[in-house]
C-alpha cells in the first residue's frame, strides 16, 4: 500500500488506517480480544500498518491490546493515539503519554493527539498554549514524532497551530457526515494538514449491512446516533439505495466505496475501524 506523509513530518502513514475505539470494549457488545489480535494481524499483512487509538478507549484496554498483538512488528507500524481531554494541563500530558508508551510496548508514538478540545465532556478549561508547550516538550525529547488534534474546529485548529506545529486534524467525515467540509477543511488544505477522518463508514451504516428494520443489542452507543434515528435513517437507506449501483459497476462493496471516496479528497486518509471491515468482507 503506497504510503503518504503526514502533514510535514518524517511521517509515512497508509491511506486506510486501522482504527480501534472498539478494542476498548467501552460502549460496543460482543468484542472479543483474541478476535481484536487477530484483526489487527490480518490488517498489517495486509498492508495496513498505521494503527490509531487513545488512552481512552477502555481506560488503556485498546491501547494495551495493539501493543500485545504488534509488539515484534513495531518497527514497521505507526502508532497515533491520543490524550484525552482531561489529562490536558502540562504535567497530565507528560502522565498521559508515559501510561500510552507503557501501553504500546514502545518508547516513542509516531503521532500524539489531543482527542477532545479543553472544556469538552465537562472536563477544565486549559489553555491550548499549555498543552501544546507539552507536546512540543515531548517531541523535542523524542518521545514522539508529530502532533495532532482531533475533535477540533477550524478556530481551535488555528489557535493550537499558533503554538506550534500541527500535523493532522482527525474529525469525523463520511459520505453521510460532510460537516469539515464547511469548516476547517480548506484550511487543512492550505496548511498541509493530513485529514485522518473518522467514522468513515459511519458506524456501519456504509457497509450497508443495517437493514431498515435493523435493532441493535442493548450496550451499543450507535443506538443514540443521529444517524440512526426515524426519518435520518430512512434517508439514510434511500442514500444506500442510489449507492449500490455504483459500487456494482465498479465491482466493490459499499465499504469499499465508501473508503475509496474519503482517500480520494484532498490530504484525507480513513480510519476504519477492524470490526465493521471484518464483518463487511
Amino acid at each position: 500500500m503506497e504510503l503518504r506523509s503526514l502533514g510535514t513530518s518524517e511521517v509515512k502513514i497508509t491511506p486506510i488506517i486501522m482504527g480501534t475505539w472498539q478494542a476498548g470494549k467501552e460502549m460496543w457488545v460482543g468484542i472479543d480480544d483474541s478476535e481484536t489480535i487477530k484483526a489487527l494481524r490480518a490488517a498489517f499483512e495486509a498492508g495496513i500498518t498505521t494503527i490509531d487509538t487513545a488512552e481512552y478507549y477502555g481506560n488503556g484496554h485498546s491501547e494495551r491490546i495493539v501493543g500485545e498483538a504488534l509488539a515484534d512488528v513495531r518497527d514497521q507500524v505507526v502508532y497515533a493515539t491520543k490524550v484525552f481531554s482531561n489529562h490536558l494541563r502540562y504535567d497530565q500530558v507528560m502522565e498521559a503519554c508515559h501510561g500510552s508508551l507503557k501501553n504500546l510496548k514502545t518508547d516513542y508514538l509516531d503521532l500524539y493527539q489531543i482527542h477532545w478540545p479543553a472544556g469538552s465532556w465537562g472536563t477544565e478549561l486549559v489553555p491550548i498554549e499549555e498543552t501544546m508547550r507539552a507536546l512540543n516538550d515531548l517531541r523535542k525529547q523524542g518521545k514522539i514524532r508529530a502532533i495532532g488534534v482531533s475533535n477540533f474546529s477550524r478556530t481551535q485548529l488555528e489557535e493550537a497551530s499558533g503554538h506550534g506545529r500541527i500535523d493532522s486534524l482527525q474529525p469525523p467525515y463520511s459520505l453521510f457526515w460532510r460537516y469539515l467540509e464547511k469548516d476547517a477543511l480548506d484550511y487543512c488544505i492550505e496548511n498541509n494538514i493530513t485529514v485522518l477522518a473518522y467514522s468513515s463508514l459511519a458506524q456501519g451504516l456504509l457497509t450497508g449491512k443495517f437493514g431498515p428494520d435493523h435493532k441493535f443489542t442493548k450496550g451499543d452507543h450507535r443506538a443514540k446516533n443521529r444517524l440512526f434515528q426515524a426519518d435520518n435513517y430512512q434517508r439514510v437507506q434511500q442514500a444506500l439505495d442510489n449507492l449500490r449501483p455504483i459500487a456494482g459497476r465498479y465491482e466493490v462493496s459499499l465499504a469499499q466505496l465508501a473508503l475509496a471516496w474519503i482517500i480520494a479528497q484532498p490530504q484525507t486518509c480513513a480510519i476504519a475501524v477492524h470490526e465493521l471491515l471484518s464483518r463487511d468482507h
